[in-house]
């Protein structure tokens, strides 16, 4: 049976391999990952989802900020391989930083006190689909992505940078451009082992 979502989830895979050889231009890149987050479910549909959409130099300047982080923790024998992967990440057309809004989740928790302890769990679910969301749109469009996580050693340097409202919490960082190598056959674990079917 074919199914044209199952075919869509079927081309994200995780691209290290980044370049700036892609067909749509900034503009077209801007709104294809803004549409994405505005249209992912939130709880009580609250929004609690932003992003910094940076390109060019402005996404290097992150992955510079990222590396002189590192460089700081990073054993020196085994920083050349760190700043190689940093640099793949730089080599791209853009980067997405994802960040869920804090004052959001504080209101929701005050205006449903009943529900109070699940809106910071919801907002990382919400987080979670809207970082998906855009990786699936950059996929189906031909752009290769991937989803990193160097907060919360950056926060303050990027909070800096771009002028990021306190409020906005960093929760995972997407290089993306075109495709400059290729897949490996993707494993998969029993299904026995990971569905219960009931009924």
């Amino acid at each position: 049976m074919s199914n044209a979502v199952i075919d869509h989830l079927k081309k994200r895979r995780t691209q290290y391999a980044l370049g700036r050889n892609v067909k749509l231009d900034k503009q077209a890149l801007n709104n294809l990952i803004q549409e994405a987050i505005k249209h992912t479910p939130s709880p009580f549909n609250s929004q609690s989802s932003r992003a910094v959409i940076l390109f060019g130099e402005q996404s290097v300047k992150f992955w510079t900020l990222a590396k002189e982080a590192l460089a700081k923790i990073v054993p020196a024998e085994a920083f050349a391989q760190t700043a190689a992967k940093l640099d793949s990440f730089a080599a791209g057309v853009g980067t997405v930083l994802f960040f869920e809004d804090q004052d959001v989740v504080k209101g929701m928790q005050e205006k449903f006190a009943l529900y109070a302890d699940n809106f910071p769990v919801w907002s990382e679910q919400s987080g979670g689909m809207a970082q998906f969301a855009v990786w699936l749109a950059l996929a189906d469009a031909g752009i290769g992505a991937s989803l990193q996580h160097y907060n919360p050693l950056v926060d303050d340097a990027v909070r800096a940078a771009w002028n990021v409202p306190a409020s906005w919490k960093l929760r995972a960082q997407m290089p993306f451009g075109s495709h400059e190598n290729g897949f490996g056959e993707k494993a998969f674990m029993d299904d026995g082992a990971r569905f219960i079917v009931a009924g």
